[in-house]
């Protein structure tokens, strides 16, 4: 199955491309009408969410975001 790219965009949304599914917390997938690229609302303010509807470009959400490396996961008790 090929993957997906997220890209979390400067001052704006979080893009995915690719072959995905989006659920909802119940595990419903929502009717994506076959598109292979969306965005995702990271300001709040969008009417549509969870999708971007451009509104941060409007109500003044600031996010810079560089690629850094995670620590490693804390373990899981026995």
């Amino acid at each position: 199955m090929p993957g997906a790219t997220v890209t979390i965009r400067n001052n704006g949304s979080i893009r995915i491309e690719g072959d995905f599914t989006i659920l909802d917390q119940e595990g419903k997938p929502f009717d994506l009408a076959g598109r292979t690229m969306i965005s995702l609302c990271r300001c709040g303010q969008s009417s549509n969410k969870p999708f971007c509807d451009g509104t941060h470009g409007t109500c003044g959400f600031a996010s810079i975001v560089e690629a850094r490396a995670l620590p490693p996961p804390a373990p899981k008790p026995a």
